[in-house]
């Protein structure tokens, strides 16, 4: 028995139902005609505005003095290691750096009790400035991704993962953690004094 020969059939068309099929209902016998777009009615697409800081990856605006943000548990981690946190942030970066807390770190601090009092003290060294925080709750993450987002100056100080997570997102803001007892810094292109990983 041979294999039966048939020529491939080339163009094949769908078959489709003829508009005065009785099958068909009356309204599906309409042709929908295709709405041309309006063009007073065109719909913008909303794009986040680039920050005006950043250079491809780099941010122009970080540069001596660095202005760093302290989350709760980078300075209760500090305490464990027994590091000063303005001397090991120099150390770190070769330059002046400026710490900065925000209100929310501070409330953060004071609900934990007294266990964390020295970590409260060493916030409230004058070395330190405040930032005023003026969104309803005390949730210091959510803070501290708000201001960074806003004005791309700041490195955030934190060994929180989620924090990190959430701030390596954003283009542009460099990490300060804690490891092998001194501060690193990731995502600065000139880190001279953070240890290599």
């Amino acid at each position: 028995m041979g294999k039966d020969k048939r020529t491939k059939k080339f163009a094949q068309v769908k078959r489709l139902l003829s508009l005065k099929d009785t099958r068909l209902k009356a309204k599906d016998r309409i042709k929908k005609k295709k709405k041309k777009p309006d063009p007073q009615n065109l719909s913008q697409r909303e794009l986040p505005q680039a920050s005006s800081a950043m250079y491809f990856n780099y941010n122009t605006q970080l540069g001596p003095p660095f202005h760093i943000i302290l989350d709760t548990n980078f300075i209760n981690f500090s305490i464990k290691n027994k590091l000063d946190v303005v001397t090991s942030m120099m150390d770190c970066l070769y330059a002046k750096c400026i710490p900065y807390i925000t209100d929310c770190v501070m409330a953060e601090l004071e609900k934990l009790g007294r266990k964390y009092r020295i970590a409260l003290k060493i916030a409230k060294d004058p070395r330190f400035h405040r930032l005023t925080c003026i969104h309803k709750g005390t949730y210091a993450d959510d803070c501290i991704v708000r201001r960074v987002t806003e004005s791309k100056c700041y490195i955030v100080a934190t060994n929180d993962k989620d924090l990190k997570k959430r701030i390596r997102k954003i283009p542009g803001v460099p990490i300060m953690y804690i490891t092998q007892h001194r501060y690193s810094i990731e995502r600065l292109p000139d880190a001279y004094g953070a240890p290599k990983m």
